[in-house]
C-alpha cells in the first residue's frame, strides 16, 4: 500500500518533471531524454540483479521508447548529414543491445548502453554550456 506521503511525493515529482519539460529549450530536452533513457536503464538493471523480470522488462521497454521514440526520432537525418545519420545507427544499434540484455537477462549490453548514453548527454551537455547554439539535427517541429 502506498502512503499518503509516497502519493504526494511522486505527484510534486511528476510536476516538477512536467515543469521542466515547459520550460526547456530544444537543447534541454534532448538533455532530459538522455537523462531519462540512462535512468531508465539503470532501473532495468536494479530489476534484473533483483530478479524482478517483469519489472525488468517494463524498464526496457521504456528505454527503447525513449531511444526510438524520442531521440531518434528527434534526429532530422535530411539537414543533419553525416551526425545525424551516426547518431542514427547508434540509437538503433542502443536498442538492439537493450533487446539482446532482455532476452539474454545479460546485464553486460545495459552497461554498454548506460556508458554510450552517458557520454553522449556529457557531450551534449558540454555544447549548451560552451555558450553556442546546438546544432543537434532536430525536426523543425521541436527545433522551432
Amino acid at each position: 500500500m502506498t502512503s499518503p506521503a509516497s502519493l504526494a511525493a511522486n505527484a510534486y515529482a511528476k510536476v516538477g518533471l512536467e515543469s521542466d519539460v515547459i520550460a526547456a529549450s530544444p537543447h534541454q530536452l534532448i538533455v532530459l531524454l538522455y537523462e531519462g533513457a540512462e535512468l531508465a536503464v539503470r532501473m532495468a538493471l536494479r530489476h534484473m540483479q533483483e530478479g524482478d523480470m517483469l519489472k525488468k522488462g517494463t524498464a526496457i521497454s521504456k528505454a527503447g521508447n525513449i531511444i526510438q521514440e524520442g531521440l531518434r526520432a528527434a534526429l532530422d537525418t535530411t539537414k543533419g548529414g553525416d551526425l545525424a545519420a551516426q547518431l542514427d545507427a547508434l540509437y538503433l544499434y542502443m536498442d538492439q543491445r537493450i533487446t539482446l540484455a532482455h532476452l539474454q537477462n545479460d546485464p553486460a549490453p545495459l552497461h554498454e548502453v548506460l556508458g554510450l548514453l552517458r557520454e553522449l548527454r556529457e557531450a551534449w551537455q558540454q555544447i549548451g554550456t560552451a555558450g553556442r547554439p546546438a546544432t543537434h539535427p532536430l525536426r523543425q517541429s521541436i527545433a522551432a
